[in-house]
């Protein structure tokens, strides 16, 4: 591979999980991720688990699963946004920034607007200005969740900060 092509790969390889996840929740906005679907696919599993559910309760599992997914994609792509932005910027000691944060809670929020906008053309979907809401809150929940860990733990973003070994007593009288 080229040196210039290699370069360009590197400098944009982080955002390709973030491509990839966007494209995910874009073909799920499609018909495919419609209410109707999804229920073809929930409602055998609810009555195989519980034979005697009642309408309502095959409706309101319905409406819970899809408000977790609403909220859990959302999540995840806050955390790849996350980590791409933290990974596109010169390193830095500090796990957690408030300003990267920020801006991936923004762009997640753009998405999820850009989302909306996109199922409005859908003929078996329909915006609404409270899934964007959603959507931004599972963001907002995921980007906490880092935080937290982050404050919490002495790890580092995804993977364990190294310290070197302490060595101790070298050169020192041990008398």
């Amino acid at each position: 591979m080229p040196m210039r092509i290699q370069s360009r790969w590197r400098a944009h390889k982080q955002w390709l999980p973030v491509a990839l996840w966007m494209g995910l929740i874009f073909v799920m906005s499609s018909d495919f991720g419609s209410g109707a679907h999804t229920s073809a696919i929930l409602e055998p599993l609810i009555l195989w688990i519980k034979p005697n559910a009642s309408p309502e309760e095959i409706e309101r599992v319905h409406f819970l699963v899809r408000m977790s997914a609403h909220l859990s994609e959302y999540a995840v792509l806050a955390l790849l946004l996350l980590r791409a932005i933290k990974l596109s910027l010169r390193p830095t000691a500090r796990r957690w920034s408030w300003q990267r944060a920020a801006v991936a809670l923004l762009i997640a929020a753009t998405y999820a607007a850009t989302d909306e906008w996109h199922q409005s053309f859908v003929p078996s979907r329909t915006a609404d200005l409270n899934d964007v809401l959603i959507d931004s809150s599972g963001a907002l929940i995921g980007l906490m969740l880092v935080f937290f860990w982050c404050k919490l733990t002495s790890l580092g973003w995804f993977f364990p900060t190294r310290t070197p070994p302490q060595v101790g007593g070298i050169g020192k009288d041990r008398s």
